[in-house]
């Protein structure tokens, strides 16, 4: 499966990626391992995620909710 997420990081921002793996991949952002706009906002809070068979499919709702303002993100979670 390939997965959209959200993330709440520790400065109220959100930060939307794709994964397959959502648990690895929010510990990496934690660590201080994954995106480089995650790395100084830890810790950060799971707060959506979204599963599709494809991964281009994911990647397109990535795209979409990244587009949305921040009231947008927040009518979806």
């Amino acid at each position: 499966m390939h997965h959209v997420y959200v993330v709440e990081c520790s400065d109220g921002t959100y930060y939307t990626g794709y994964t397959t793996d959502v648990e690895r991949r929010v510990a990496e952002h934690d660590a201080g391992e994954g995106a480089k706009y995650t790395r100084g906002r830890t810790p950060v809070e799971l707060v959506h995620t979204e599963s599709f068979e494809s991964k281009s499919a994911a990647m397109s709702r990535e795209y979409e909710i990244k587009q949305l303002s921040r009231t947008e993100k927040e009518a979806l979670f």
